[in-house]
């Protein structure tokens, strides 16, 4: 038998950086994103063998172990072992010998939420063979008690969650894991409008977001006044772009998004950089009348709303910087599984 899901990548439309621990329990965070058609992708094989094989086939890595409770956690497919671990634990020994093979459609490091996604996928291809009575926010709290508990690594808790709901969100978090997915009921034509507009373009570099996270929450911890303010603007901005969609103004999106980027950069040092300030001032003066960069910073992707026609103007201007467009469409299913 084998058993499939995908889960889809995200962009955050506003208030990145405030579902991070320790700003959202102690202030509380929003942020508004959308999934895209951009994925996460897991299939668990059954095989005859005593054996656990995990493949990365976008990464081009592999291991094989024996059918154990436990698998090391060593650096390589931490994801995918983490993951098989707590299954384990939570719900008993699997019922033979397996092999998990994963893909993303984009690299990590990106900006788009993809080890978070990775993880939901993942979660999703056990929970479709093992038949686990797994809900949406479960999946979505256990991908990130996983990743951010069990192996350590920095971040928040948007993706998790907009990976397992999908669609457009309004997202609070609140001390004690507490997240309250609000979907958003927004009209196609404004929905499209955003779309047509809103560029995602790579700037053909990858960053480790962890080094970023951890010294945004460093400001927090050290009562950094600077950084914390611009936080609260940020979760003032995720207001701002919900009332926008909701209604219609449109044409404001792209302030709003400018109004964010001025802040995030605050946060913590390394969210932008030199070239990123180089082809965002390029971009605006090519039309664009606003943009962000996505998830933690510092490479990976950044997005730019040009209304109008003016986004054939930011795609020339930028097209020296050696970065590349990527086509998108906004999705309204989150993770999906499926049995062949």
């Amino acid at each position: 038998m084998v058993y499939r899901s995908k889960a889809p990548l995200r962009i955050g439309l506003a208030g990145g950086g405030t579902d991070v621990s320790p700003y959202c329990d102690l202030y509380g965070g929003a942020i508004l994103n959308a999934t895209i058609s951009l994925y996460a992708y897991a299939t668990i094989e059954t095989l005859s063998s005593d054996e656990i094989i995990i493949e990365a086939v976008d990464r081009n890595e592999r291991e094989a172990h024996p059918l154990l409770p436990s698998l090391p956690i060593n650096g390589n497919l931490d994801l995918a072992k983490g993951v098989y671990n707590r299954i384990v634990k939570n719900y008993g020994d699997v019922p033979s010998g397996f092999k998990l093979t994963t893909f993303v459609d984009a690299p990590a490091g990106s900006g788009l939420g993809t080890s978070s996604t990775l993880t939901v996928a993942i979660i999703g291809a056990f929970a479709e063979w093992l038949n686990l009575p797994l809900g949406e926010y479960d999946i979505a709290h256990l991908s990130y008690d996983i990743e951010r508990r069990e192996l350590a690594m920095a971040g928040g808790k948007q993706d998790q969650y907009a990976a397992t709901f999908g669609g457009v969100n309004f997202m609070e978090f609140y001390r004690d894991d507490k997240v309250i997915v609000n979907p958003l009921r927004i009209k196609s034509k404004y929905l499209l409008e955003l779309e047509n507009n809103l560029l995602l373009y790579f700037t053909a570099t990858s960053r480790l977001s962890s080094t970023i996270i951890e010294a945004q929450q460093k400001n927090v911890n050290e009562k950094n006044e600077q950084s914390i303010e611009a936080m609260h603007h940020l979760k003032e901005q995720a207001l701002m772009m919900k009332e926008a969609l909701l209604t219609g103004k449109v044409d404001e999106i792209g302030k709003i998004l400018d109004f964010g980027f001025r802040y995030k950069k605050q946060m913590a040092k390394g969210i932008s950089n030199d070239k990123m300030d180089e082809v965002y001032e390029a971009a605006l003066k090519a039309g664009a009348s606003g943009g962000k960069i996505s998830g933690a910073g510092g490479g990976g992707f950044m997005m730019f709303y040009c209304p109008g026609n003016t986004h054939y103007k930011v795609r020339q201007a930028l097209g020296h910087f050696g970065g590349t467009f990527n086509r998108y469409q906004f999705t309204k299913s989150g993770l999906m599984s499926w049995t062949i």
